[in-house]
């Protein structure tokens, strides 16, 4: 084989690596030895793989290699969240956010370049869209976060215990890669983090949430973002394809295959008098009556042209108290890494568009601020 057909073993999971090994005339047992040095050590010179013969060091190097994204920059926000820009096989940049808190590290994973949804809200959206990441790209944020802090296997205090996909993308929209990458963090030959800490964030692709149900059973996580079908068509433009009805239902019968008294979690973005009103969460208790679910406000983060505001303190907190007082568990974020644009909503990379969305968008904000200046964010929804 030549260099540019050489197999990626970074994204295979554990089934995909055993029959690699047969097609190459081993033995299955060696994908659990090279997973280990893989994952658990983050090497990607077949060299450095002692318990493995050399005359399969040779054959591994010929035909196969150890390829994660190329690392673009770190940054380190003040507060210690991480950023990381790393490049893909596209030409584009995607963005990974690392999140400390006591006694738990969230890693924010990107799976599409750009992303193929438009959320009105929502910086990586305007970016346009490029290409679906694979399945090494996609666990390549993992593997470079982890040899970042130096992980190594039976060591307690894991920097990374949790990993959420969240970051750039609709990873229901990758739905292979973005599967495959899931259960390699699960495997204990990968990172061994538990199902209930690997989370999936969809804006709402409907029929894709009951497939993934049949495969597995990690988190899940509903980009929810307005409280009925008009206000959500205009902020999160799938909707008019897969309404409030069709995708609850869906996320009904995803966490009923859980078990074990697992919720569903729903984010929703705060939107200065968009969407924080007293009316919208009336609206939100009624909606998600009978949805077993915690709630997770996210007060907006600005981001250039975006023609949206943070709602005020006071805003926030009403609406979290006209949630609790219904009984649903609330949160609101705390807003991490927005010195680094590493917060909720900012993730932007560097997309190389094939949509011309990113151009459009531009425009339409300029022209919309000359003729305007002075208008509120409501009026530019």
């Amino acid at each position: 084989m030549n260099e540019t057909t050489k197999a990626n073993l970074l994204g295979l999971t554990q089934p995909q690596l055993e029959s690699f090994f047969e097609s190459i005339g081993e033995k299955r047992f060696r994908a659990g030895q090279v997973m280990k040095w893989i994952h658990h050590f983050g090497v990607d010179d077949f060299d450095a793989m002692s318990n493995i013969g050399k005359a399969l060091r040779e054959k591994l190097k010929a035909c196969a290699e150890i390829r994660g994204p190329e690392v673009v920059s770190q940054d380190i926000s003040g507060d210690g969240t991480r950023k990381w820009v790393v490049r893909v096989t596209s030409g584009s940049c995607v963005e990974t956010v690392y999140i400390p808190q006591a006694g738990r590290g969230t890693l924010c994973v990107s799976s599409q370049a750009g992303c193929s949804l438009d959320c009105s809200f929502c910086s990586t959206g305007k970016q346009g869209f490029n290409s679906d990441l694979t399945a090494a790209e996609i666990i390549g944020q993992v593997w470079i976060a982890n040899k970042s802090f130096g992980t190594v296997p039976g060591k307690i205090d894991r920097a990374i215990t949790n990993v959420v996909m969240m970051g750039m993308g609709e990873p229901l929209m990758n739905f292979d890669n973005a599967v495959a990458a899931m259960q390699i963090m699960m495997d204990d030959l990968g990172y061994g983090i538990s199902k209930r800490k690997v989370t999936l964030s969809t804006s709402g692709v409907a029929p894709m949430i009951d497939e993934l149900g049949k495969i597995i059973d990690v988190s899940l996580a509903l980009s929810l973002h307005a409280p009925n079908d008009e206000l959500r068509n205009r902020l999160v433009p799938i909707n008019r394809k897969y309404p409030l009805a069709q995708v609850l239902d869906a996320c009904r019968r995803y966490i009923s295959r859980l078990g074990e008294k697992r919720v569903l979690t729903v984010e929703y973005t705060l939107l200065k008098d968009v969407n924080d009103q007293p009316e919208h969460a009336a609206q939100m208790v009624e909606l998600l009556r009978d949805v077993p679910c915690k709630i997770n406000l996210i007060p907006f983060n600005p981001f250039p042209l975006s023609g949206y505001e943070r709602p005020s303190n006071n805003a926030i907190r009403r609406f979290q108290d006209l949630l609790h007082k219904a009984g649903h568990n609330v949160t609101v974020r705390t807003t991490r890494g927005e010195d680094i644009d590493a917060a909720c909503g900012q993730l932007v990379g560097q997309v190389m568009d094939r949509t011309r969305r990113s151009e459009r968008y531009i425009a339409v904000r300029r022209i919309g601020d000359e003729a305007a200046p002075s208008s509120g964010a409501a009026d530019r929804t």
